[in-house]
């Protein structure tokens, strides 16, 4: 018996730093995204319920007019669903993570919210197991210790007033974390496009009733321009998204998510004059290598997994 070197899937150098760039991109989207709904709320005064319905309605007419106009897929292909219960449930828990969010950004600082909400990824490692069979060793557990501790230090309960935005924060990181793990569970059974595009329709028409009951004329052209772009960053985010993980393994471009803290501090400086204090600094730093080291474990043992796979 020959033996042969296990083959992955081809991946260019060129390839893996074109994913490297779509994801950076993408992540200054959506970091623009927030920004857009926090100025609207704080600044501009129209209500969370509204800002949020913006987010989604433009987003799924665009989806709803492009795809089938430029022959990617056809709008009955876009409700064709192998699962529809699972869909309906995923979209539900997007659209809560983004209420949640945009609650939390009415009052916490963009840099504080992103900092809580990058915990997600380590609770998403840490209930796998239980959920998906997907169990974490001894050293994958500590860091996601780690990663809690660093969210204790950013929000240092005990060492003052914790704002009560701080829980919408939480809210928003634990819906995230279920709608990350069916994310994965869902990953087979149907495209992307579908998926992103259901959480689109539940998210316009579950939001409707809410945004109409609170809604309030945009009082200039700035804000309606505002109201307009939060579907654009969110559906062009996801598009880069998606597409850098077709040309490049998770384990290759998932750590530059983290880039998003950077975009966050600097469009919360540009727009809003905030600045993030040590204590948000620290913690942050704390879940960022937590998340790091996690996403590289993860490739490590993938690795070793395929190296110790029987050959035919």
């Amino acid at each position: 018996m020959t033996t042969t070197t296990p083959t992955h899937p081809p991946e260019t150098a060129r390839d893996r730093l074109k994913a490297i760039g779509l994801m950076v991109a993408a992540v200054v989207l959506f970091s623009g995204l927030d920004t857009a709904a926090k100025y609207l709320v704080t600044r501009e005064g129209l209500s969370v319920a509204q800002v949020v319905w913006s987010r989604f309605i433009v987003q799924f007419v665009l989806l709803l007019v492009l795809l089938p106009a430029f022959g990617i897929m056809s709008a009955k292909a876009l409700f064709t669903t192998n699962r529809l219960g699972l869909q309906m449930a995923r979209s539900v828990l997007m659209v809560g993570t983004t209420a949640f969010n945009f609650l939390a950004l009415e009052h916490l600082r963009l840099d504080q919210t992103i900092t809580i909400v990058f915990l997600a990824p380590l609770v998403v490692a840490l209930l796998a197991g239980p959920l998906l069979g997907e169990w974490v060793g001894k050293r994958r557990l500590i860091a996601i210790l780690v990663g809690f501790i660093g969210v204790v230090i950013a929000v240092r309960p005990g060492l003052g007033a914790v704002p009560p935005a701080v829980l919408y924060a939480f809210a928003a990181m634990a819906v995230y974390a279920l709608f990350m793990l069916l994310t994965r569970y869902m990953a087979h059974l149907d495209p992307p496009l579908v998926t992103l595009f259901y959480s689109m329709f539940v998210g316009t028409f579950a939001g409707a009733p809410f945004a109409f009951a609170s809604w309030s004329t945009p009082p200039d052209t700035l804000s309606c321009v505002l109201l307009a772009s939060l579907g654009v960053l969110g559906g062009t985010g996801h598009w880069l998204f998606l597409h850098a993980y077709r040309l490049a393994p998770a384990s290759a471009i998932a750590p530059f998510l983290y880039m998003q803290i950077l975009s966050m501090v600097a469009f919360g400086f540009a727009v809003f004059g905030d600045l993030p204090d040590a204590w948000t600094l620290a913690g942050a730093s704390l879940i960022v290598a937590s998340g790091v080291y996690l996403v590289q474990r993860e490739r490590r043992l993938a690795r070793e997994m395929a190296d110790a796979a029987p050959l035919a």
